[in-house]
Order: C-alpha cells, then structure tokens, then sequence
C-alpha cells in the first residue's frame, strides 16, 4: 500500500506517492533453517541450561552474535580416509592433552580457492569427529583461537561444509574451560564470515 506524503516546496503543493520498503530481505528456507538454529543456541547459553557461561552473562538479554546465514558457506567437499593416522597430543588453553588421530581430509573450493581440513577422532567419542579450524575472520570478527565444527561418521560418506554451524570454543566464554588450539593443518587462508562471532 503507498504512502502519501505532502511536497513543502513553494513550487508545489501536489502530493507525492512513496513506495513503501520492506523491512527486511525475506529468508529463504535454508536461511531460515540456520537462523532458527542461531536462535535456539543463544537461547541456551543465556538461559545458562549449558553451564557455559559465567553467572554474571547469564540473563534473557543475553544474545550470541552471528554472521548472517549465508548458503556461499555451505561447501560439497571430498573426503579422503586417512589409514594409519598416528595418534598425538592436541594442544589446548590449558595444560590438558587429549589425543586425538587424524582420520581424513576434506577437500573443498572457496573463492576459488583449493582448501583442506582434517577431522580428528577421540578414543573417548569414536563415532564423532572433530574440526577445530583458524581463519582470516579470527581476532577481528571471530574469536582469536578458532572455532570449531562437528561431523558424525556418516557425514562423510557424502560431505558438506556448512560453516554456517560453526562454534565458538567454551572457553570463548568462560576462562574456567579447557579447549583445542587448532592445529596448522587447519588454518585457512580465507575469511569463513559464517557462524558465530566473537563473544563480547
């Protein structure tokens, strides 16, 4: 529906019809999806149902920040098993080790760009692997040590990269916890502007 408005230069005392914008850009499903998801986990962690965060962030006006969804960041990848993978000690932002194995790489182009990223598997959650990553983003937007993604076995039978799910390190939030460093392996020379940003 137009909007009337009136002309108040002398010239004129006509009326000029203005076209009503929208408020925002309407999402489309799969936006939708990561945004629902964006909400539900903020959700959590300020109603402190995690224990992540301190006691003093926890509050109904707590919200986690996140790039925009943004489908550029959801990636067919190429998975290669890695046989042999000999088992380390990952560093952490503490003095805790846990050993992890490389299990594979996935392969994948952004920006034109050939990447790689390993997946790691713990002893203690073998049908899980783990993606503790760096980007151009870390420090600035992102948080300054990594963050991280997730991926069940089966996921790799016909990979996708979907940065858009990407989260911060506990330890992001509440110094009191333990966290990876990713390894070199896993520093990419892009800027990932997806998932969640740095805290605070």
């Amino acid at each position: 529906m137009g909007l009337f408005v009136a002309c108040n230069t002398p010239s004129s005392s006509k009326f000029k019809r203005t076209k009503k914008e929208p408020s925002k850009q309407i999402k489309n499903s799969y936006e939708q999806r990561v945004s629902n998801y964006q909400d539900s986990v903020s959700a959590v962690y300020a109603s402190g149902a995690n224990d992540v965060l301190e006691k003093k962030d926890v509050s109904t006006s707590t919200k986690l920040d996140f790039f925009p969804p943004n489908q550029k960041f959801r990636i067919r990848a190429n998975f290669i098993r890695i046989e042999g993978g000999e088992s380390f000690e990952m560093a952490t932002s503490t003095d805790r080790l846990p050993v992890y194995t490389p299990y594979g790489k996935l392969s994948f182009k952004l920006d034109n760009k050939d990447l790689e990223l390993t997946l790691y598997q713990s002893k203690d959650y073998p049908e899980s692997l783990f993606c503790p990553f760096k980007d151009l983003t870390n420090g600035n937007e992102s948080y300054g040590a990594g963050r991280y993604l997730d991926f069940d076995l089966a996921d790799t039978i016909h990979p996708i990269v979907d940065f858009n799910y990407c989260y911060n390190p506990y330890c992001a939030y509440n110094p009191n916890f333990s966290c990876p460093i990713p390894p070199v392996e896993n520093h990419l020379k892009v800027s990932i502007e997806a998932g969640v940003k740095k805290w605070h």
